[in-house]
């Protein structure tokens, strides 16, 4: 990240997207202007009104050197959707996702990049006492890098952790896995861990829980896609 603090003024940090094209649009634009470099957390598709625009726009920022994405597990399973996995797919989801994709002009060159990118994005990503993360934090993420080729392989080690969060082996009433945030309790004091995957928040705003250590725990989903809204927020180096 070294040549990316003498280009950028700060960062900015976009929680799930989730297909909600015009709102990542407007965040993308935003941080554009303000010369802040993007970290995206997961999750670009399913649920909102065009996926294919929010994949075209991340291959942008990719391409560009602007921005990155973190493997979020329905980008993992978009890949595997596409690569002839057999799967459960929930219609108003992942199903509207390949639907969109299979009518977008550029469909082939589409399946390709989606390929390529989502088997390279990092399952997580340390800068000095920050760590950014689709789904929850572990304490060897400041240690390890994350393994190449996450998005290709099935998840072991820290890369569940990584792309589900902590999970029990119940599920709610509503469908979801039970999820656990013991995870926060570990986060060391003077480490900040910014992570997706759930929208936790009851007033619209990203959501930052104190752990036991002193370490912090920021959620950014706030329901892009899924009846709310993206958010983001600006860090300076």
């Amino acid at each position: 990240m070294t040549n990316i603090r003498s280009q950028f003024e700060g960062l900015r940090v976009i929680g799930d997207v989730h297909g909600d094209a015009d709102a990542y649009a407007a965040a993308v634009e935003g941080a554009r202007a303000e010369r802040l470099f993007i970290i995206q957390l997961g999750d670009l598709t399913d649920g909102g009104s065009d996926s294919p625009e929010v994949l075209r726009r991340t291959f942008d920022l990719l391409d560009a050197r602007a921005g990155i994405f973190l493997l979020g597990n329905h980008d993992h399973k978009l890949r595997r959707a596409l690569s002839g996995a057999r799967l459960h797919i929930d219609a108003n989801g992942l199903g509207n996702t390949l639907q969109q994709i299979e009518q977008a002009p550029d469909r082939d060159t589409l399946r390709d990049r989606i390929m390529a990118e989502v088997a390279r994005a990092p399952a997580w990503l340390r800068i000095d006492q920050r760590v950014f993360v689709h789904g929850g934090f572990h304490p060897r993420m400041l240690h390890l890098p994350p393994p190449p080729e996450a998005g290709a392989n099935r998840p072991e080690g820290l890369v569940p952790r990584a792309l589900f969060g902590q999970v029990t082996s119940r599920m709610r009433p509503d469908g979801f896995p039970e999820r656990l945030h013991d995870w926060v309790d570990r986060i060391p004091q003077g480490f900040t861990i910014y992570c997706g995957h759930e929208v936790r928040s009851s007033d619209g705003r990203p959501l930052t829980h104190i752990g036991a250590q002193g370490g912090a725990a920021v959620f950014m989903d706030t329901g892009a896609g899924k009846g709310g809204h993206l958010s983001w927020v600006d860090l300076p180096w």
